[in-house]
């Protein structure tokens, strides 16, 4: 999450037992007992019926999906018939919930009216680059439009050349190619001093995703408004954090205004919280909402009377 200040630290519930991954479910299926007892030891994604009984057609018809998808792709779109950054994002529900390091039980969302984007993996770029997978369980529709997150975070001896660039790239492409995803969203806090890395990154990230995948960014507000570093990148949108903001405002300049956006790629998108003030002008964009307390607490209910 692209904010101005360090994220609570979330605890595993599930102790130090092999990583899990995400699970989903029908629209009116909840997890049974078996699905959570086999979630400490589960890395793959998971649905609602029993592990042991999970039908091998699902994974076959995910797979010839995405061949075909690719097969559409490789005959019917070529490079510079790429389709327009709107047209990728277009087919997304209006409202995206964040769903960061805790445990959430979405299982009743809305999916005509909400997307889920999910931390999928955190990317530590250090000496060398470490790679932590998602550690809590996540259930949601199977019907739900599903973004993986990646966060990138890079430690204060980071060293950012072409080898940790690389292994980093590798790692986004795992997400990238999870079968049946809405798009792919990368969050990196980059200073200006890691901005050559992040842009070359991005560059070699698109030429590497298939050509309709959307691929969005998270942005802190300065970014969007009085900074105009992001110009040119090969991505769909830079979705402006703006809730966490006070580093941003002290960094700003006192004749700076209050954040207007003036980027064009973060004009399409914002990302707000459940506890802090909405901006007024969100007529028309797509909507990223983080829960400061979670989704058990801050419900999508109220969320959705919020946006009534």
């Amino acid at each position: 999450m692209a904010t101005s200040s360090a994220k609570p630290n979330q605890s595993n519930p599930w102790g130090n037992s092999s990583p899990t991954r995400t699970i989903s479910c029908g629209n009116n299926a909840a997890p049974s007992r078996t699905n959570l007892l086999s979630l400490a030891f589960s890395v793959d994604w998971v649905h609602c019926d029993p592990v042991t009984n999970m039908s091998s057609s699902v994974a076959t018809w995910s797979n010839l999906t995405f061949a075909l998808a690719a097969l559409f792709c490789s005959i019917g779109i070529r490079s510079d018939t790429t389709p327009h950054p709107v047209g990728r994002l277009a087919s997304l529900p209006p409202v995206t919930l964040w769903a960061w390091e805790r445990r959430e039980d979405l299982h009743t969302l809305n999916t005509r009216r909400f997307a889920v984007a999910y931390l999928d993996q955190t990317l530590t770029v250090g000496l060398v680059m470490q790679r932590q997978v998602r550690r809590d369980p996540l259930i949601f529709p199977t019907s739900a439009a599903r973004i993986p997150v990646v966060r990138i975070e890079a430690a204060p001896n980071a060293v950012l050349n072409a080898e940790n660039r690389n292994e980093v790239l590798s790692d986004l492409l795992i997400s990238a190619h999870e079968p049946g995803i809405a798009a792919l969203q990368v969050d990196f806090d980059a200073t200006r001093s890691q901005r050559e890395f992040y842009r070359d990154l991005l560059v070699d990230l698109r030429r590497r995703l298939p050509a309709g995948l959307p691929l969005s960014i998270t942005a802190l507000a300065s970014w969007c408004s009085y900074d105009d570093w992001l110009r040119g990148l090969p991505i769909d949108e830079a979705v402006p954090m703006m809730f966490r903001m006070e580093p941003d405002r002290r960094r700003a300049s006192a004749n700076i205004d209050d954040f207007q956006i003036r980027e064009p790629l973060c004009q399409s998108s914002v990302g707000v919280s459940t506890t802090e003030p909405w901006p007024s002008n969100l007529a028309g964009k797509r909507i990223y909402v983080f829960a400061d307390n979670g989704w058990r607490i801050d419900s999508p209910a109220e969320l959705e009377r919020r946006l009534q």
